[in-house]
């Protein structure tokens, strides 16, 4: 049972005694247990084998026997007493924008609503714009936020999804009758929301494969088993399909299975063009049902006269053709990232001090980490004022004097207010070595009101780079109305860097608007917006977009030196130097 799992479980009890109306300090003990077990950095089943589950920060001896049941016993009784104390519907209602606990509580205690469509219902009957606090407006608001939700049903996190699929992968891999094992479908194409994990094996004892797959960790239980496939319900909710061939029929399978359908559709199309047809069985020529000999997925690309297509771009957006002239870009590699400017710490809303972020960052072979932590209009995150920005500043200066092997570089990320000014004044964000202007209020604003607010803080020349462009939360919140042509228009006249935030649940901007920003001559930079020590992985979530965005190590900024990223901050705040390419 991983970390994610656990905190889930924790969040969840807390969610549901909020609900209620239980005691306030029982609450707090369960969210704050599931926020302090996503920031570990160590597996929970190590520490429990070293005794060291009372010394987690956040972690009660209460909450850490119940941490010790679930470890040893895949249950917990307090868990399950919880969860069938609420109709299962209410709980989804928290995942509508604008629903907290207390709202869901009233809803189900007033109007007596425990399912998403019997909530829906009743916004269409006026029900709940009757209920006092509520009104029209926030009715409209829960009908939008349901219409949300039912568009993006079945829908997982690629953060969420990928470590649980590393796991699954790594178990067929271990398997002695599997020759060959890859991921495939949509998160092997690195996209931001996915529908389930695919994975397809080669081996010459299918049945032994199927046994293997059914018996891993985290397996729930066996939806459908068959010769060739096999599906699974995993903890956390997902599913996952496995496909076994031959391996001679491996490569085929995994091209067809890793899509995009109009990716296969343009090659099956190339493929008419030279007389054979393309299937997930193998590549014939017409009039024969004997498949050409193609040992890998670089081979089949060559059969074609194509160069070796990344998955990452396999979307039908030009790869093909690029394949085919020799004009496709080499991809950003993870291990050119040479440090992060976009991290919080414990002087905001972040779970680790800035001393741990840079060990953190030196482990993974940073050569710098750029703190922000929040200004102070972003007071519900602990944003910082004047005084205590200065007060961080000598702190980093003093950890710059006592660490080797790392660069601290001071930074904020500044909230762009509503008339497109800036939180701190001219003469405080000079004295920072970079400046992340970020839009966190107002989301309702018109288009025009939002993209001129954006424009302004984007042309201003001490504003480094513009944070999470669109503000969309995946599968929680639409991005807010922006015209994003005119905010790419203005960064690539004003040198603005362009943020791709690498946080699972925003990947913003996305794949497409990166590449569009990229040819623009807009310099990328990829932030995790880490909170906490394990939040700085995130960065391989950005660097998964980065990638389907087509860009390489020269469109982003944090693939540079810590000398050639200072001189390009440099440049940004030299109004001369303005439209010229960092």
């Amino acid at each position: 049972m991983d970390n994610s799992l656990v905190a889930r479980i924790f969040e969840q009890m807390g969610t549901i005694l909020d609900i209620q109306g239980a005691d306030g300090f029982k609450v707090r003990a369960y969210e704050t247990a599931g926020r302090a077990i996503r920031g570990l950095t160590e597996p929970l089943a190590r520490l429990e084998a070293e005794g060291r589950l009372d010394e987690i920060p956040g972690i009660g001896k209460s909450i850490a026997e119940k941490i010790r049941v679930l470890l040893s016993t895949g249950d917990l009784p307090a868990y399950r007493e919880i969860v069938a104390s609420v109709p299962p519907g209410i709980v989804r209602f928290l995942e509508i924008e604008g629903l907290g606990p207390k709202k869901v509580r009233r809803l189900w205690e007033e109007l007596g609503l425990e399912t998403v469509e019997a909530l829906k219902q009743a916004c269409q009957d006026g029900r709940v714009a009757a209920l006092a606090g509520f009104g029209a407006k926030s009715q409209e608001k829960i009908l939008k936020g349901i219409e949300f939700l039912d568009r993006n049903a079945g829908a997982i996190l690629l953060g969420e999804a990928l470590p649980v699929a590393k796991a699954l992968l790594a178990g067929l891999r271990a398997c002695p009758a599997v020759r060959r094992a890859s991921l495939a479908g949509s998160i092997r194409r690195g996209k931001e929301v996915i529908g389930d994990i695919d994975l397809v094996a080669s081996s010459d004892d299918p049945e032994a494969v199927m046994d293997a797959f059914v018996a891993l960790p985290g397996v729930e239980e066996t939806i459908a088993r068959g010769p060739t496939k096999t599906s699974v319900h995993l903890e956390g909710g997902f599913q996952s399909d496995l496909r076994v061939v031959t391996d001679d029929q491996f490569t085929a399978c995994l091209l067809y299975f890793t899509g995009s359908k109009e990716h296969n559709v343009a090659l099956r199309a190339l493929a008419q063009t030279r007389g054979y047809k393309i299937n997930e069985y193998g590549v014939f020529a017409e009039g024969s049902d004997r498949p050409e000999s193609i040992s890998d997925e670089a081979a089949f690309f060559r059969f074609f006269g194509l160069d070796w297509v990344p998955p990452e771009l396999r979307e039908n957006r030009g790869e093909v053709d690029a394949a085919a002239r020799g004009a496709l870009p080499e991809l950003l590699d993870p291990g050119a990232i040479r440090g992060i400017l976009h991290c919080h710490s414990t002087w905001s809303d972040g779970k680790a001090s800035i001393e741990q972020m840079a060990l953190a960052a030196r482990a993974r072979g940073w050569e710098y980490l750029g703190i922000s932590d929040h200004s102070k209009s972003a007071f519900y995150a602990g944003g910082l004022d004047e005084r205590r920005l200065a007060e961080q500043a000598s702190e980093i200066d003093a950890l710059n004097e006592r660490l080797e092997g790392i660069r601290l570089l001071k930074g904020s990320e500044v909230d762009i207010l509503d008339d497109g000014s800036l939180d701190f004044d001219d003469e405080v964000l000079a004295g920072l070595d970079f400046v992340v202007a970020s839009v966190h209020s107002k989301f309702k604003m018109s288009e025009e009101a939002m993209t001129d607010r954006i424009v302004r803080a984007v042309r201003h020349p001490l504003v480094t780079c513009l944070g999470h462009p669109t503000g969309r939360l995946l599968l929680s919140r639409e991005p807010y109305a922006v015209d994003l042509g005119r905010v790419v228009e203005a960064a690539a006249a004003s040198g603005c860097w362009l943020e791709i935030n690498g946080n699972p649940r925003r990947l913003d901007l996305d794949a497409i608007w990166a590449r569009r920003a990229a040819e623009a001559g807009v310099p990328i930079l990829i932030g995790p917006d880490a909170h906490s020590v394990a939040g700085l992985d995130d960065t391989e979530y950005g660097v998964l977009t980065a990638r389907r965005a087509w860009l390489g190590a020269e469109g982003v900024m944090n693939t540079r030196s810590l000398d050639e990223l200072l001189e390009a901050i440099a440049r940004r705040r030299n109004p001369a130097a303005r439209g010229k390419r960092s």
